[in-house]
Parts: C-alpha cells; structure tokens; sequence
C-alpha cells in the first residue's frame, strides 16, 4: 500500500464529499486507502459515508475527541508507506498524490512535506510554510511586525514570507491541512500528541521530525484549494483561548522552563493584547450602525417634537421631559427591533430590509401604544413623523456611507448575481437546476464550453476564453462541474484569474450541493436546495425571536393561561427552557429517524405533526412533514401550529 489517507470529519457534509471526490481521482494511480474519523457529526456526514463512499474506512467516534486522537485512530489501522493527514474543506489535484510520493521517494531524508495551498478565491495561503514559532517568532507574528516586514528574514519567520512560494524549501512547520508524514518516520518520532485537542499538533509533530534527524519540506509543484484557511476563526475568543494552550503545551514540552516562561509570558500578552483589539473591534463594527441609527432617530424626534407641540398646541413646552428622555428611547427600541429581525443590519446592508424592518417596528410599536396607559400615549401622529424621519434619514446614512466606502456599510446594490457554469450540457443543466431550486437571487449568463463537443445556445464561450467571458458578460460567480473538469483545471483557472473580481464554486458530480468560499475569514458558502432554509441565518434569526417574544408572552398571561393546563410545571420549565434557548417552541417531530438528515433545530415543545391532530401519522409521513417544514420555513407557519396546539404546551 503506497498512501493512507487520513480525514477528520466534523460537521462539514458537503465540504466532505466534495473532499472525497477530488481524493478519489487523484488516488487512480496510486495504491491508496481512505479513513474518515467522524467526531460525532450531526448533519448527516457518516450516512453519506454509508451511501456514497462505501469503499471509505469510516471510524466512528460518539463524542469529538479532538483532531490528535482521531487522526491517530486511523494511524493505527494504515497500511500506507506514507500517511496523509488532509483537511475535509480541501480539494487536491488529480495527480497530487503522484506527485507527492514521486517528490518523498526522490528525497529520503524527507520526513514530511507539505504543499501549495489556496483559498477559495484562489489566492495564496500563507500558512502553506511557516517557520518553528519560538518566543520572538511567535512575538513578531502576534504584534503584527511580520505583516509589515514580510520580507524580513527576522520579522517574516512565522510563515517564512521572505522564501518564494514558487519553489521549493526546506521548512520547519507542516500545515496540518496537508501533511504527508513518512509512515516509517511516524514509527520513530510517534503519534500525534492528544494534549492538543485543536491546534498546535501539527507545529509539535513536525519539531519532533526535524529533532529525528528529518527534514521537512515544502513543494509547490501540486496545489490544492483549502477552504477555510488560517484565519477563519481567529477572531473569536474560543479560538484565543485555544490556540493559547496549545502554544503553551508546546512551549512547556520543548523549549527550556526559562524559555518556556518568557515564550508563555510573550505569547500570552501578544494573544490578548490582538484578542482585545479583535474583541473591540467586532463590538465596534456591529454596534457602530445601530448606535448611529438611534442617534439619528432621536434627533428626529427632538427636532420634530417642538415644531408639532408649537404647530398643535402653540406651546414649546407641551409634553413633560419624560417623553424625550424615556417614552422616544423606547420608540427608537421598537424601530432598531425591526431592523434588526428583518435583517437591516446583514452585511452588505440592503434598504429593503431596512425600510421593511422601521415598517415591523412602527406597525409594532402602534399595536404597543393601544395598549398601554393612558398616561403614556402621547401622539401617534408624533411617531408617524418620526417613522418618516427615520426612513429618510437612515437611509441617506447608508448611502453616504456607502459613497465613503466606510468598512461596514456597502451596501446590497448588486441584487442580481451573474454566473455561469463551466461543464458539459447534462451536467450544467444539472446544476442549473439546483441554482433555480435554491431560489438564489441569481441571473444565469450562459454556460462555458470544456472542447469542441459543447454547442449550442447557451454557450457563451469557451474556457480559454474566462478573462474576456468574466469581462464582456459581467459575470461574477463561476461555478464549476467536477464531473466533467478536473480539480487541476479548476485550480489553474483560479490562479489565472485572481486579479479579477469573481467568486467560484464547485458542484461535486450527483451532489445537490455546489460549495465555494470568499475569502479565508468565511467558513465556506454553500447552495444547497431548499431543504436548508431553515438553516439560513436571517430565518434562525426570525425563529429565535419568535421564540422569546412567545415565551415572555407566555410568562405574562400566565396567571391565566396556567389554568387551561394540567401540567402546570412542565408549562412553566418549557417557557423558560425557550426563553433560555434550551428548547424551540416549533421543532421536529421527536420520532426516532424523521429529522437526522435535516438541519439542527433545538428540540421543540410543538411540531409540524400537531397541525393534523385528527389524522394518525406514521414515520414516512412524519418524516416528510418535517422535511417540509425545514424545506419551506415561515414564521406563519409556527404562528399556525401554536394556534392550532398551544393547549399541548405542557408536553413533557
């Protein structure tokens, strides 16, 4: 056996499988096996295994045990002279695996290497080489100098910027994407260290292969597409906190206790310090429009409300000071809700959501103003002059903005997005289809032909002809058939056309899914048919505060709402287990086998089933209502359901 392929599975179906695709072919000529450890995932991923990738070895584990521990649960079992560690969210060339053992047999004092990664976008990972990040490395890095200086052969050691990534290095750090380690070398050094749970394993398995006497190597003669890159998740404080003790466990095992104090001292204060900066500035970016949105409303209001008074009631001084310092905040609560639930402040920002979310928000706020005291109505005529400030003066904001190109408010102009598909007729038909079944807000410009055999009217060029395609047709999104173009063909079109502003993606052959990513800071994009509409962030969204609003309405009426149920604390626990996010009032019927290929939803008191009480459902139909329900996801649809079954509010 020439090659083991290792792959860690968490959560990632379709970036799996198209994983798996690529992993395939490139193993046609090379005597290959294939594990996949799946760390307990909850999408669907080990039934596709089951269904898809029968020849695949699949491990599977009942709780995430990490990326060590899994990758060495295959390790154990391979038989390959050489081991391959591979991301899921990767795509390698037809003849990488070729071309990486040809590389390893050709340089025996190689213990591992790895190879030329890049985005979705097409643009170089430079995590692809790295150098050992000793206290100063790590420093430099941390306190952004190898940013500025990345040519510097003292400030650019983390990712050895100053080495061309055209050619081939000797390099300390392997990626743990793409790592092909030396079954033998393995033997020697041994496994991976399982005190890494998430990061930091790569850099200690790859310092224990040089402390062998190996070398580790970097090889830019194949490519492959890594997804999520280096920086996907490093704005976040989990990945902080992680990444901090697994530079602590190296520290701690290699370096010596003073170097070890002064790396963890250094690393600590880098980390936080850009973890403190990173925090501030996602609390900045995301309050900054709300923040600016409510200064703008209450200046409205505090210019419009002594105009009316003196217009009305030929006073300055009609309404006490309570209205404009406790009644308009309350005002510009509702308005900024609205927004906010209608997607008004989803980036690029659209005047759309935004006028339709002040609309939710006065509509709110006249159904609030019936019901309160009298004592706290003052005008509905001063909210509708309000509403209308607001419409006006919110959204010159976004334009403005918009015209200044300040980060953070570009705004959705661009509503129609033009792709085209490259590939054969049967198979970009095919995926034509899943575009138009994923409703995607989209203009198909035509197809491109892959030879002569592709004709007719749809076609609007040939491959070789991208730049003037892109360029003639305005296109800005090219999806890719895998079926009928190789992953080596789609790699080298995207690094031809980096320079251009277009988006790919890649529709794996028989898949209802096309995958793709923006940038290394995104997870991924990804159409899917419909099935999924239920996990689009603006209809979670709309759930959730569905979820709330019902629930403190609940609490409220409860004094008399209490009496219509027998279970008055299994009522009670399952209002606040929603209010608290433990439970959903609308979830998946609780069957056994309905809902584990739809996307996750928190288990609910109510499902789709009590819309049909007086008909006796079994598990297929059960399991196609379900499916229905996260297919075509409506908030109406929840409101009907508990109109229809809130008396069953106290299921247990």
């Amino acid at each position: 056996m020439d090659l083991s392929v290792i792959i860690v599975n968490y959560n990632v179906k379709h970036f799996l499988e198209q994983c798996l695709h690529s992993v395939q072919k490139a193993a046609k000529n090379v005597q290959t096996e294939i594990f996949v450890v799946d760390n307990n995932s909850v999408d669907g991923s080990t039934q596709l295994l089951r269904d898809k990738f029968p020849d695949v070895t699949l491990i599977e584990n009942h709780q995430n045990v990490g990326f060590s521990k899994a990758n060495n649960q295959a390790i154990k079992l391979a038989n390959g002279k050489y081991v391959l560690l591979l991301n899921p969210d990767t795509v390698v060339e037809e003849d990488t695996f070729e071309k990486v053992i040809t590389f390893m047999d050709l340089h025996p004092d190689a213990g591992g290497l790895g190879v030329k990664m890049i985005d979705g976008r097409g643009r170089f990972l430079p995590e692809s080489k790295r150098g050992l990040p000793t206290p100063w490395v790590a420093f430099y890095k941390m306190f952004g100098l190898s940013a500025l200086f990345p040519k510097s052969k003292v400030f650019g050691k983390y990712h050895l910027s100053y080495l061309d990534e055209n050619e081939t290095h000797e390099v300390d750090v392997l990626a743990g994407a793409f790592m092909l380690i030396r079954k033998t070398t393995l033997e020697k050094v041994g496994l991976l260290d399982e005190s890494f749970f998430m990061y930091g394993e790569d850099i200690d398995l790859s310092y224990r292969i040089q402390k062998a006497g190996f070398k580790n190597y970097y090889s830019p003669r194949t490519t492959i597409i890594h997804y999520k890159g280096e920086s996907t998740k490093k704005g976040s404080l989990n990945y902080v906190k992680v990444f901090y003790n697994a530079m602590a466990i190296f520290a701690r095992k290699h370096f010596s206790a003073r170097k070890a104090g002064i790396f963890s001292l250094l690393i600590h204060l880098a980390i936080y310090f850009r973890a403190f900066l990173s925090i501030c500035k996602r609390i900045f970016a995301k309050i900054l429009i709300p923040a600016l949105d409510a200064l703008l409303i209450f200046l409205g209001f505090f210019l419009i409300t002594p105009i009316w008074e003196n217009m009305r009631f030929h006073s300055r001084e009609y309404y006490p000071d309570e209205f404009m310092y406790l009644i308009v905040p309350v005002y510009i609560l509702f308005f900024l809700t609205g927004i906010l639930s209608s997607g008004g402040y989803r980036k690029p920002l659209s005047i759309y959501k935004l006028l339709r979310g002040i609309l939710w928000g006065v509509i709110s706020l006249l159904l609030a103003y019936s019901l309160v005291d009298e004592h706290y109505r003052f005008s509905r005529a001063l909210i509708l002059l309000g509403t209308a400030w607001s419409g006006i003066s919110l959204m010159l904001l976004r334009f403005f903005g918009h015209w200044l190109k300040i980060p953070g408010f570009r705004l959705d102009l661009t509503r129609v997005k033009r792709i085209a598909i490259v590939g054969h007729s049967h198979e970009a038909n095919r995926v034509k289809q899943i575009l138009e079944e994923t409703r995607l807000n989209s203009q198909l410009a035509g197809f491109i032909a892959i030879d002569e055999e592709d004709s007719g009217e749809q076609y609007i060029g040939h491959i070789d002809q991208l730049t003037e395609i892109i360029n003639i047709n305005r296109i800005n999104e090219l999806i890719f058939c895998a079926e009928n173009i190789s992953s080596a063909e789609i790699i080298r079109a995207m690094l031809d056309l980096t320079q251009l502003d277009v988006e790919y993606k890649i529709a794996p052959p028989e898949s209802i899914s096309i995958i793709g990513s923006n940038s290394i800071h995104t997870a991924g994009d990804l159409y899917v048919v419909n099935v999924n509409a239920i996990s689009k962030s603006s209809n979670r969204r709309k759930k959730r505060l569905f979820d709330v609003e019902i629930a403190i309405l609940l609490l409220l009426l409860s004094p008399v709402l209490g009496w219509f149920f027998k279970q008055k604390t299994v009522f009670f626990a399952n209002v606040w287990k929603v209010l608290f996010g433990r439970k959903s009032i609308i979830g998946y019927s609780g069957i056994e086998g309905t809902f584990e290929s739809l996307p996750g939803l928190k288990p609910g008191i109510l499902h789709p089933a009590d819309l049909f009480p007086e008909i006796t459902l079994d598990n297929e139909k059960i399991k196609r209502l379900n499916m229905l329900y996260a297919k075509d996801y409506l908030i109406l649809t929840d409101a009907e359901i508990l109109l229809k079954a809130w008396k069953k509010l106290d299921r247990k």
